[in-house]
């Protein structure tokens, strides 16, 4: 009898977290199913020229044909890896400066008016300087990618160190724990959240100029280079094959890469709930 009812409990929790994870599936598949009943009803009634507005089927068979063919994933390999290498170099500088920032108040008075100077600038204001500066082709395209990614970064990581609690760093101090201690048990956990804020935004910033910046640098292979022939062709089907594969390699990245260093890290610690 203990061994049926310890069964049905587990079978009804399962039910249960089955029917959860059902329900937010559909919570976050609903918007997306939206957006494409009203794309595919302006595309049928031919509110606009379907060379410019195509069904989700033509976006889709293109997007299928070019992935066989072996195209988009050669673009979408160049543009990640551009994307990556400079937001690595963003990410290293960036919380470096960032944390700089936070611990010196000599660092802050030096960088704090320069970041606030070039932050607001829009990133594509810099790609022709660094077009003149560094030439055509992957090196000012992932130089910019780096800069431009940074600003987030370098703000959300002084932040982050100058919100960590006082009680905190003080209850360490009294437990004996030097600097390099301090800041690898303390501080950097604690400003974790903000950091990984700031990444974010620095992703969602490097995207945005890498694409526009591949349409310019004359690089041989890319997601905005295939875009932006595209466009010259009136292939609007290629064009938004091209934009959604940016949009599923973004999901990705959010989902593989920043959601699971969350859960094994400030989640894990109780610091932010899942």
């Amino acid at each position: 009898m203990q061994d049926a009812a310890v069964a049905t409990s587990t079978s009804e929790r399962a039910g249960v977290r089955l029917s959860e994870n059902l329900r937010v599936i559909g919570r976050n598949l609903f918007p997306f199913l939206v957006v494409a009943v009203i794309w595919e009803i302006i595309a049928r009634l031919e509110v606009f020229s379907r060379r410019l507005f195509p069904t989700l089927e033509e976006i889709f068979s293109s997007l299928y044909r070019l992935t066989v063919a072996g195209i988009l994933p050669m673009h979408a390999f160049e543009t990640v890896l551009r994307l990556l290498s400079g937001f690595a170099i963003a990410a290293v500088i960036g919380v470096t400066i960032g944390v700089l920032m936070a611990r010196s108040r000599r660092a802050e008075d030096i960088f704090l008016p320069l970041v606030s100077i070039l932050a607001p600038i829009p990133g594509l204001a810099y790609a022709p300087l660094f077009l003149l500066w560094f030439g055509l082709g992957n090196f000012p395209a992932v130089l910019l990618v780096g800069f431009v990614s940074m600003f987030p970064i370098i703000f959300n990581s002084w932040t982050g160190v100058k919100a960590v609690k006082e009680i905190w760093v003080r209850s360490a101090q009294a437990m004996g724990a030097d600097d390099k201690r301090l800041f690898r048990y303390v501080i950097l956990p604690g400003a974790l959240p903000y950091i990984l804020t700031g990444m974010r935004l620095g992703l969602a910033q490097a995207w945005r100029v890498l694409v526009a910046v591949e349409m310019l640098a004359a690089v041989p292979w890319g997601l905005g280079w295939l875009i932006f022939g595209a466009r010259e062709m009136l292939n609007t089907d290629v064009m938004m094959a091209g934009i959604l594969l940016i949009a599923v390699i973004g999901l990705l990245l959010e989902k593989l890469v920043f959601e699971k260093i969350e859960r094994y890290t400030v989640v894990r610690w109780g610091m932010i709930t899942a």
